[in-house]
């Protein structure tokens, strides 16, 4: 089950995750607090722009032919400065808002990377890799922006909207009334267009997550795709994929964008009533012009806030969607801890033990049933057997990515279980035939988990991998930089330098899981020689399908249908003619 499906399968809580949102600001709760205050500041000088605004009208009406100008010009004087340093004061919240958001992002995406190495390896088996990525980009992003707009608008809104409601109180009770007759209205519509639109945006999260992921995919393939002439199928694959997500979208924000003029409606239908009885109050002598004036800027500024907040909510509803994606993900089940008193592991020994151990990945199909096996320090052992028989199964147990269901795994006659995880993976040092560079120098990548490692040793790893002479053919030697996963270097020269890498670590057991797969005949014996050297005293686990790379190995174990089918060394296998003797013809022959 796909990561992304199986969160979006959970029940929604808004209020739950609005909760923990604020929880997660504790670190700006002082800010915050000098941003309601400035807030509080700039709707308070906002809100006395109305009150000059009327009282220079009245002077102008009070004054019948002859306006006592200075009066007028204390007024509106009084209204500008009002509203020029509100302004100012509201820029200044602005930016602490900006500094704000951009520090929530920067520590949720820590916490989601977080989260990745504390997470167990079946996630990432079984997850879609571009619904994570989304999450920590796109969703913290959402966030972030929602935060810096949001919080100030709706701080500012609450502010001006009761210091209105108070003065509107205040100028006239008939006004007053005819403006509340149309928040019921305000109100019902908000609660009804949150019922719909709230799933939608995590509709269109999830979607933009799985588009995500399929990109990625496409991306890595690109050379695969090209060269089985998939362009054409792919492309429309990709265009399901985005009309998926552009179809969420829209179903998202085309209910989301009614939210402004529908409150447009509803705040123009208010204008429209108060200046109807306004203009009846002045004519039966209820009220002066400077008041029906001063209510209606204020009407103004009470409505605009809720058509703010209103024409914002679809913006808040997608941040609570990404917001809760977010925290799902940081919640989920991570890898269980080491056990109390965990041993730590000074100096390894190298030695292996297997006992009865059987595993299942889903608790049903068995992968390894009734496995044994025995590593002595300083001794090769090889598996082999066909695509699916268990081979890498043991490499995961062995290193704790996973946990077998029945026997047990000895480190050094301890059970693996006693140690704690990273002490037991340091004893292991290993080349994968996926291998993996990330963008740095060479000899960045080959010291790589060696952090005190010195440019000599380095240098001799290099050697020894048979990848030196190679090394120093590059503009830059050991200081040339490596693209992102040595797109610029070729497969088997990328595994030479993983194999390097393995050189160089001190780990007492080295696992080589078809390490010399990219490599051509001509290189993999020389490789062959370098490692049989460097061996000596150290564990080496070897999963081979090129049986020639394994013939000198002190046993070789034959897996088939998660069992050890054979054992022995390779004379020894040949002559029973079995299995091993099948599997060897069939290479040979």
């Amino acid at each position: 089950m796909k990561l992304g499906r199986m969160i979006q399968s959970k029940p929604k809580n808004t209020k739950g995750t609005l909760k923990r949102l604020i929880v997660e600001l504790k670190p700006f709760y002082a800010l915050l607090l000098l941003v309601t205050i400035l807030s509080f500041s700039s709707c308070f000088l906002s809100l006395l722009g109305p009150y000059f605004c009327g009282e220079a009208i009245n002077e102008v009406e009070r004054g019948f032919g002859m306006v006592r100008m200075e009066n007028v010009s204390k007024w509106a004087f009084l209204m500008l400065f009002s509203y020029l340093v509100s302004e100012v004061v509201l820029m200044a919240v602005n930016i602490l808002m900006v500094f704000i958001s951009k520090k929530m992002a920067f520590i949720l995406r820590n916490k989601c990377f977080e989260k990745l190495h504390r997470l167990p390896v079946s996630v990432f088996d079984t997850a879609m890799s571009g619904d994570i990525l989304s999450r920590i980009s796109y969703d913290v992003d959402v966030v972030s922006t929602s935060i810096q707009t949001d919080i100030s608008q709706i701080l500012s809104s609450v502010i001006t909207v009761l210091g209105s409601f108070f003065m509107m109180l205040k100028i006239s009770l008939p006004l007053s009334a005819v403006t509340m007759v149309t928040i019921p209205l305000t109100v019902v519509y908000t609660i009804w267009i949150k019922g719909i639109t709230r799933p939608l945006y995590s509709i269109r999260s999830a979607k933009y997550g799985e588009m995500n992921g399929f990109v990625e995919e496409m991306f890595s393939g690109e050379k695969t795709i090209q060269a089985y002439g998939y362009e054409e199928k792919v492309s429309r694959e990709f265009g399901e994929v985005n009309k998926a997500a552009s179809d969420a979208y829209f179903n998202a924000d085309s209910r989301g964008v009614t939210i402004g003029p529908v409150m447009g409606m509803i705040n123009n239908l208010s204008l429209a009533l108060n200046g109807t009885l306004g203009s009846v109050l002045y004519m039966v002598g209820r009220a002066t012009l400077g008041q029906v004036s001063s209510f209606i800027l204020y009407s103004r500024k009470f409505a605009g806030p809720i058509n703010e907040v209103a024409n914002i909510m679809n913006e808040i509803f997608s941040a609570l969607s990404a917001a809760e994606r977010i925290f799902s993900f940081l919640d989920q089940k991570e890898e269980a801890p080491d056990k109390e008193g965990a041993l730590s592991i000074t100096e390894g020994k190298g030695k292996v033990n297997v006992e009865n151990v059987s595993f299942s990945y889903d608790g049903k199909r068995e992968i390894l049933h009734d496995v044994s096996l025995s590593l002595e320090k300083g001794k090769i052992i090889a598996i082999v057997g066909p695509t699916g028989a268990g081979k890498t199964t043991i490499i995961n147990l062995l290193m704790r990515f996973y946990d077998p269901q029945k026997g047990m795994i000895l480190y050094d006659d301890r059970d693996e279980m006693d140690y704690g995880r990273r002490d037991l993976r340091s004893q292991y040092a290993m080349v994968l035939q996926d291998t993996w560079l990330f963008c740095g120098t060479v000899e960045e990548n080959i010291a790589y988990g060696v952090e005190k490692a010195t440019r000599e040793e380095v240098i001799e790893a290099a050697k020894k991998a048979r990848i030196h002479n190679f090394i120093m053919t590059l503009p830059k030697g050991y200081d040339t930089v490596v693209s992102e996963d040595g797109g610029n270097i070729s497969k088997g020269q990328k595994q030479l330098l993983t194999i390097a890498r393995a050189f160089l670590s001190s780990s007492p057991v080295l696992i080589l899981d078809e390490a010399t797969s990219n490599v051509d005949t001509s290189t993999e014996r020389e490789v062959q020689r370098a490692m049989n050297d460097l061996l000596s005293g150290r564990t080496a686990i070897v999963i081979a399908h090129r049986l020639s790379t394994i013939e000198n190995a002190d046993e070789i174990l034959v897996v088939d249908e998660g069992e050890i089918k054979e054992r022995g060394t390779h004379s020894h296998l040949m002559e029973k003619k079995g299995v091993y003797w099948k599997l060897y013809q069939s290479q040979f022959q």
